[in-house]
Parts: C-alpha cells; structure tokens; sequence
C-alpha cells in the first residue's frame, strides 16, 4: 500500500479518534514501554468518548486538533517508512490533516444518524471505534 493511502487512512483515523493518529509511532514502536504507552492513550480516549460530559468533535478546537493528531501520524508514518524527503513527509502530514475531516465530520454524521433511527448511541460509537481501529491498523 502506498504512502498516500496509508496517510489517508491515519488522517480519516485520527479525525475519529484523535489519539490514533498521535499513538501511531508510539504502537510501531519497538520498545514495548512505548507500545504500552500508545495503548493506554488510545484506550483514554476510547472510554472518554462514552462519556455523556465529553464534547462533541466538530466543536472548537475539536477539528484542528483532529487535523494536527492527523498530520503528526502520517508524517511519523512517512518517516518510520524511510522516507527521506522532507517535501514527502509534508506531503504525508498534509494528506493526513486533511483526510482527518473525513473521519471528524463523517463520524458525527454516523452518530447523528443512528440517533436520529433512535437506536442506542453505544454500539454506533463502539462500531465506529473499530472502524477507527482497523483503518489506523491498515495503514501500517
């Protein structure tokens, strides 16, 4: 898979859950302290996300924030991909900050969506929690 795509899939990651693109160098991280690490800050947020007091991701500063976890991890993937150019890695970060709307606006769409079926917020969130996942896991 190439780079492009693989940045993409961080960024729309990230755009879902933040944490993803951040812990993405630390879970290809060859020293298990630091994959434990990354763990633990993906598994912070996947609990927070439940929570009723948490704020909605399209809130300020919600998308930028999404956007810079986006950049962060495409560009750690870029490099941890032996990427020498500087102009590749920016390329990487920008594909990654931008695809982050993706998973920021898509996801709320999804959770408004399920609401609005009135069907219970929990297993639209743990299902996009594993789309998250899996797509952050594909760009590996």
């Amino acid at each position: 898979m190439n780079l492009v795509v693989r940045s993409s899939l961080v960024g729309v990651a990230a755009g879902s859950r933040s944490t993803l693109g951040l812990a993405q160098p630390f879970l290809r991280s060859p020293r298990r302290g630091l994959r434990v690490l990354g763990v633990l800050a993906v598994g912070a947020e996947l609990v927070g996300d439940k929570l009723p007091a948490t704020p909605s991701r399209v809130d300020p500063p919600g998308p930028a924030v999404r956007a810079a976890a986006g950049a962060v991890g495409a560009a750690a993937l870029a490099r941890h991909a032996g990427t020498r150019s500087a102009a590749a890695v920016l390329t990487a970060a920008a594909l990654g900050a931008a695809a982050s709307a993706l998973g920021t606006y898509g996801g709320a769409a999804w959770r408004r969506f399920v609401a609005g079926r009135g069907l219970p917020d929990l297993p639209a969130a743990l299902a996009e929690d594993a789309a998250a996942i899996t797509l952050a896991a594909l760009a590996r």
